[in-house]
């Protein structure tokens, strides 16, 4: 099969081999990927608390969301580098592990949700920009990042207790 004969050779490289097999590598890059990733989540959190009406009412959603997305972008790329080079060091047996594939799964759903909610209701933000509660839509939005972003975290750490 050609997927697992590329999956082997990234296993196989100097860099993977090097992660896999010192002593510091790994953890290094899970503590960097723990830390980016719960910097994602907090501000994430902080923006759908405000989404769904229960936080942040001096500031409006859109004033907050340009504040603090550009720092959830940094941790989000710091997140997606440590994930992809811990994946790289053990490589086929991340693509055999279900728990793996419902993260990478899951973490689409979150990009359409927020896909969805910047072409759609976000565009509308100067009508309800101040209201309380915010629409139905926002609200929805809100509600579904932050339980899809719950599902991440929860199926990253399983990942890390059936590898």
């Amino acid at each position: 099969m050609v997927i697992q004969s590329i999956l082997q050779a990234v296993q196989d490289s100097r860099l993977s081999t090097f992660i896999r097999e010192t002593g510091v590598a790994f953890p290094a890059l899970e503590s960097v990927h723990v830390i980016a990733i719960t910097l994602v989540l907090g501000i994430i959190a902080i923006v759908d608390l405000r989404l769904i009406g229960c936080a942040s009412h001096r500031c409006s959603a859109h004033r907050l969301m340009q504040e603090l997305l550009p720092f959830t972008w940094v941790a989000f790329i710091a997140s997606v580098a440590t994930g992809l080079l811990m994946f790289a060091s053990n490589a086929t047996t991340y693509a055999e592990n279900s728990l793996f594939w419902w993260k990478m799964t899951i973490l689409v759903f979150a990009g359409i949700n927020m896909a969805i909610f910047h072409l759609g209701i976000y565009r509308r933000s100067g009508y309800w920009d101040e209201l309380l509660p915010p629409p139905r839509g926002a609200r929805a939005a809100g509600l579904s990042s932050m339980g899809l972003w719950i599902v991440v975290i929860v199926l990253g750490r399983w990942i890390g207790f059936s590898s």
